[in-house]
Protein backbone atom coordinates (compact mmCIF):
# COMPACT_ATOMS: atom_id res chain seq x y z
CA UNK A 1 0.00 0.00 0.00
CA UNK A 2 1.30 3.56 -1.12
CA UNK A 3 0.55 6.67 0.32
CA UNK A 4 2.48 9.48 0.16
CA UNK A 5 0.46 11.45 3.34
CA UNK A 6 1.38 8.88 5.65
CA UNK A 7 4.84 8.49 7.38
CA UNK A 8 6.49 5.82 9.61
CA UNK A 9 7.77 6.29 12.83
CA UNK A 10 10.72 4.53 14.30
CA UNK A 11 11.06 4.34 18.52
CA UNK A 12 13.56 2.51 20.46
CA UNK A 13 13.45 0.62 24.07
CA UNK A 14 15.36 -1.16 26.00
CA UNK A 15 15.64 -3.83 28.79
CA UNK A 16 18.11 -2.70 31.06
CA UNK A 17 18.99 -5.81 33.48
CA UNK A 18 21.18 -6.52 36.77
CA UNK A 19 22.72 -9.44 38.00
CA UNK A 20 20.01 -10.43 39.71
CA UNK A 21 17.80 -10.29 36.92
CA UNK A 22 15.77 -7.04 37.96
CA UNK A 23 15.08 -4.68 35.00
CA UNK A 24 15.17 -0.64 35.23
CA UNK A 25 11.90 0.96 35.21
CA UNK A 26 11.60 4.91 34.94
CA UNK A 27 7.98 6.45 35.44
CA UNK A 28 6.89 9.01 32.70
CA UNK A 29 5.81 12.90 34.17
CA UNK A 30 2.46 13.59 34.41
CA UNK A 31 3.30 16.10 32.08
CA UNK A 32 4.38 13.63 29.56
CA UNK A 33 2.91 14.12 26.33
CA UNK A 34 1.97 10.50 26.41
CA UNK A 35 1.41 7.71 28.99
CA UNK A 36 1.90 10.23 31.30
CA UNK A 37 2.08 8.45 35.50
CA UNK A 38 3.12 5.24 33.46
CA UNK A 39 6.01 2.88 33.98
CA UNK A 40 8.23 2.64 30.85
CA UNK A 41 11.29 1.10 29.14
CA UNK A 42 14.40 3.97 28.70
CA UNK A 43 14.45 4.79 24.95
CA UNK A 44 12.19 7.01 22.38
CA UNK A 45 12.69 8.27 18.73
CA UNK A 46 15.68 7.47 16.55
CA UNK A 47 16.43 10.77 14.85
CA UNK A 48 16.62 11.24 11.10
CA UNK A 49 19.87 9.79 9.54
CA UNK A 50 20.96 8.36 13.42
CA UNK A 51 22.85 5.23 13.27
CA UNK A 52 20.34 2.44 15.57
CA UNK A 53 22.48 1.35 18.22
CA UNK A 54 24.17 4.89 18.86
CA UNK A 55 20.36 6.40 19.11
CA UNK A 56 19.39 3.63 21.64
CA UNK A 57 22.87 4.48 24.10
CA UNK A 58 21.87 8.27 23.13
CA UNK A 59 18.52 8.05 24.68
CA UNK A 60 19.60 5.12 27.53
CA UNK A 61 21.87 7.99 29.05
CA UNK A 62 20.22 10.81 28.08
CA UNK A 63 16.96 9.46 30.43
CA UNK A 64 18.51 7.46 32.77
CA UNK A 65 22.29 8.62 33.42
CA UNK A 66 23.67 5.37 32.20
CA UNK A 67 25.80 4.32 30.16
CA UNK A 68 25.47 -0.08 28.89
CA UNK A 69 27.18 -2.77 27.68
CA UNK A 70 26.38 -6.14 25.80
CA UNK A 71 23.33 -4.18 23.54
CA UNK A 72 21.42 -6.65 21.33
CA UNK A 73 18.42 -6.43 19.76
CA UNK A 74 15.48 -8.81 21.83
CA UNK A 75 12.24 -8.19 19.61
CA UNK A 76 10.94 -5.52 16.84
CA UNK A 77 6.89 -5.03 16.62
CA UNK A 78 5.03 -2.70 14.45
CA UNK A 79 1.71 -0.96 14.53
CA UNK A 80 -0.76 1.55 14.01
CA UNK A 81 -0.54 4.63 16.11
CA UNK A 82 -2.80 4.06 19.49
CA UNK A 83 -5.33 6.68 21.03
CA UNK A 84 -2.37 7.72 23.23
CA UNK A 85 -0.60 8.76 20.10
CA UNK A 86 -3.26 10.69 18.58
CA UNK A 87 -1.04 14.04 18.67
CA UNK A 88 1.67 12.32 16.10
CA UNK A 89 -0.65 13.71 13.07
CA UNK A 90 1.53 12.96 10.17
CA UNK A 91 2.67 9.89 12.10
CA UNK A 92 0.52 6.61 10.77
CA UNK A 93 2.55 3.60 11.42
CA UNK A 94 5.18 3.31 14.26
CA UNK A 95 8.42 0.52 14.44
CA UNK A 96 9.67 -0.35 17.83
CA UNK A 97 13.11 -2.14 18.28
CA UNK A 98 13.63 -3.48 21.33
CA UNK A 99 17.22 -3.94 22.98
CA UNK A 100 18.25 -5.76 25.97
CA UNK A 101 21.33 -4.53 27.63
CA UNK A 102 23.46 -4.72 30.77
CA UNK A 103 24.27 -0.57 32.91
CA UNK A 104 27.84 -0.29 33.49
CA UNK A 105 26.79 1.25 36.85
CA UNK A 106 23.12 1.15 38.76
CA UNK A 107 23.00 4.82 39.91
CA UNK A 108 20.41 6.31 37.76
CA UNK A 109 20.10 10.14 37.35
CA UNK A 110 16.86 10.64 35.96
CA UNK A 111 16.03 13.48 33.08
CA UNK A 112 13.40 15.99 32.88
CA UNK A 113 11.14 14.09 31.26
CA UNK A 114 10.72 11.03 34.11
CA UNK A 115 10.25 11.80 37.76
CA UNK A 116 10.68 7.84 39.22
CA UNK A 117 12.94 4.88 38.93
CA UNK A 118 12.49 1.30 40.51
CA UNK A 119 14.47 -2.04 40.00
CA UNK A 120 11.66 -4.38 39.82
CA UNK A 121 11.35 -8.31 38.52
CA UNK A 122 9.78 -9.05 35.26
CA UNK A 123 6.80 -9.74 37.52
CA UNK A 124 6.57 -6.70 39.21
CA UNK A 125 6.65 -4.81 35.85
CA UNK A 126 3.31 -6.52 34.84
CA UNK A 127 1.37 -5.20 37.92
CA UNK A 128 2.45 -1.86 36.91
CA UNK A 129 0.91 0.98 35.31
CA UNK A 130 2.37 0.43 32.09
CA UNK A 131 1.68 0.66 27.91
CA UNK A 132 0.39 -2.78 26.74
CA UNK A 133 3.47 -2.78 23.84
CA UNK A 134 6.33 -2.20 27.23
CA UNK A 135 4.58 -5.44 28.77
CA UNK A 136 4.53 -7.07 25.67
CA UNK A 137 8.70 -6.77 25.70
CA UNK A 138 9.09 -7.85 29.63
CA UNK A 139 7.13 -10.69 28.73
CA UNK A 140 9.16 -11.75 26.04
CA UNK A 141 12.65 -10.94 28.13
CA UNK A 142 10.85 -13.50 31.04
CA UNK A 143 10.48 -16.11 28.44
CA UNK A 144 14.15 -15.54 27.60
CA UNK A 145 15.23 -15.50 31.33
CA UNK A 146 13.05 -18.28 32.16
CA UNK A 147 15.15 -20.36 29.22
CA UNK A 148 18.40 -19.02 30.23
CA UNK A 149 18.79 -17.54 26.95
CA UNK A 150 19.64 -14.18 28.25
CA UNK A 151 21.87 -15.14 30.85
CA UNK A 152 23.79 -17.27 28.32
CA UNK A 153 23.64 -14.57 26.22
CA UNK A 154 26.14 -11.86 27.83
CA UNK A 155 28.13 -14.83 29.21
CA UNK A 156 31.69 -14.21 28.30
Amino acid sequence: MKDENKQIKISQKAILFDNDGKILTIRRTETAPTWSLHWDLPGGALDYGEDIKYGIAREIKEETGLDVQDLSVMDIISRLKDKEEEFLTAIRYLVTICYTARPMTTKVVLSYEHDDFKWVTPDEFQQLKASPRNKKFVEIFKSLQTQNKIKRLYEK
